[in-house]
């Protein structure tokens, strides 16, 4: 097998042969799968468990079989836990979120955010309904668009009776259909009138 693959391949290999080789030890002392299918499942290698299960999870940080309930980090105490998982620490002024490494310390990351300058109170502030005495803040659920006037309000005052719609600058017809473009006299042959069916 050397020559073939390169060497962090190898050792990985190896890893997981070994890794095989101590799984079949362990089921055979334990009692594998059923009468009928003595090679089907495994048991769950939380220590208050042992649990038979038809379909085991096996844990990416320490790489042990667990059955559903034991599967999460939290769920069997994973020591490598902190490795594979994702936190965030966000910021109460600006609501911005820093990922937090391995071994960092939250007021560090905070106190570092706050001292770059990228730390703006501002961005806080939700939009909220542009109309007079209105204080909702727009959401994805209740923000509604005027096909009017492009303004986003509340659902509350989304007719444009409600937040006194103004339209926008209208193009006056030949713009719109494009005469205003083309030169009236030029010798381009006109399409023909379109079909209408009844």
């Amino acid at each position: 097998m050397k020559g073939k693959f390169p060497e962090h391949f190898e050792s990985h290999i190896f890893a997981s042969e070994e890794e095989e080789k101590r799984r079949r030890e362990r089921s055979i002392a334990m009692g594998r799968g059923t009468e009928a299918f003595p090679d089907l499942g495994e048991h769950c290698e939380h220590e208050d468990c042992s649990q038979l299960d038809f379909l085991p999870f096996t844990c990416d940080g320490c790489n042990k079989v667990f059955c559903l309930e034991h599967r999460t980090y939290k769920g069997h105490d994973c020591p490598n836990a902190e490795q594979h998982s994702r936190i965030v620490v966000v910021c109460e002024d600006c609501s911005m979120s820093m990922d937090k490494m391995a071994g960092e310390e939250a007021a560090a990351i905070l106190e570092r955010h706050r001292s770059s300058g990228s730390c703006d109170p501002a961005r806080k502030r939700k939009a909220k309904c542009p109309v007079k005495r209105c204080r909702e803040v727009l959401t994805f659920s209740n923000t509604s668009t005027c096909h009017v006037c492009n303004l986003r309000t509340c659902l509350r005052h989304r007719y444009a009776t409600d937040h006194g719609c103004k339209p926008l600058l209208r193009l006056p017809p030949a713009a719109r259909n494009g005469m205003a473009c083309r030169d009236k006299n030029s010798s381009l042959p006109h399409s023909p009138p379109s079909i209408r069916a009844y």
